[in-house]
């Protein structure tokens, strides 16, 4: 079904990106507003809402803790809750890349209920997903190995301290990936680390895309996004709007970051912006 000329999924994305960009917005009104109003019961819900790991308040009231996930686990360190999002990403993006190579390769057609899922979100009929072009499957790929490479991160190379995220983002992060896989089975289209750990305490970053931006893996989880673009030939309008959640999304979670550091560093670099180089 068609709403306004997009399809289900270009609409799913249009929200998405419209709620993030909403959520910013109410956010840095918030910021200017009376203590008393940044301290009612609805602003602390929202706030708790969009806030993870060191961005919380750590004096937050028990009515909202109750909703709490941790980012690691007491029992086994290694068995983060982080980490799943990544694990169901590796795994179901991992899945449609041997459906679609089947199909590229070998020339067999889509499985009933995944033609059936593409045929839904994209307004089309089940036997209109017979092949998948082979610049999709490159992507798929692409996606693929972020999600290991972020898995790897979160088992072996990140430390993560006391932080907590809230259910809801617990399970969004979940259906996220289901989703993004999806979604390039819908578009149609032409470092290393090293290091040992010093301490647990958050610390003033230095060095790199650091001097320009408080939070570089953000700006570069964008570019992360664009590249897919590009490497669909950049007319794809369904991954743009990905590309326009992720924009939304991630600010929204830098200045988040950059707010924490600006309220912990006395001396914090006033020429750093927050998410985009010289630009925010």
């Amino acid at each position: 079904m068609l709403i306004l000329g997009f399809t289900a999924i270009d609409f799913t994305w249009i929200l998405l990106s419209l709620f993030f960009l909403l959520a910013f917005c109410l956010h840095v009104f918030l910021s200017h507003t009376s203590a008393k109003c940044a301290q009612s019961r609805v602003c602390e819900l929202f706030q708790d809402l969009i806030r993870y790991g060191k961005t919380k308040n750590s004096q937050r009231p028990s009515y909202v803790r109750m909703c709490d996930v941790p980012k690691r686990t007491r029992w086994f360190p290694p068995f983060r809750w982080f980490s799943h999002f990544y694990v169901v990403s590796v795994v179901w993006n991992g899945l449609l890349i041997t459906v679609s190579l089947q199909t590229a390769l070998l020339g067999r057609d889509l499985p009933l209920w995944l033609s059936n899922t593409l045929g839904f979100l994209t307004d089309s009929s089940a036997a209109a997903w017979k092949g998948v072009p082979l610049c999709t499957v490159v992507a798929q790929v692409l996606l693929w190995a972020h999600s290991v490479r972020r898995l790897v991160e979160c088992t072996r190379v990140s430390v993560f301290s006391r932080g907590v995220i809230h259910t809801v983002q617990y399970a969004f992060g979940l259906g996220y990936y289901i989703l993004l896989g999806l979604t390039l089975l819908c578009v149609r289209g032409p470092q290393q680390h090293q290091g040992e750990v010093q301490t647990l305490e958050h610390g003033l970053p230095r060095g790199g895309w650091f001097e320009r931006v408080s939070c570089p893996h953000y700006f570069a989880e964008l570019l992360i996004y664009l590249s897919v673009g590009v490497v669909l030939g950049g007319g794809a309008l369904t991954w743009w709007l990905v590309v326009l959640y992720v924009l939304f999304n991630q600010a929204l979670a830098a200045q988040l970051c950059h707010e924490f550091y600006h309220s912990t560093f006395q001396h914090y670099p006033r020429q750093r912006r927050a998410f985009l180089p010289f630009l925010f």
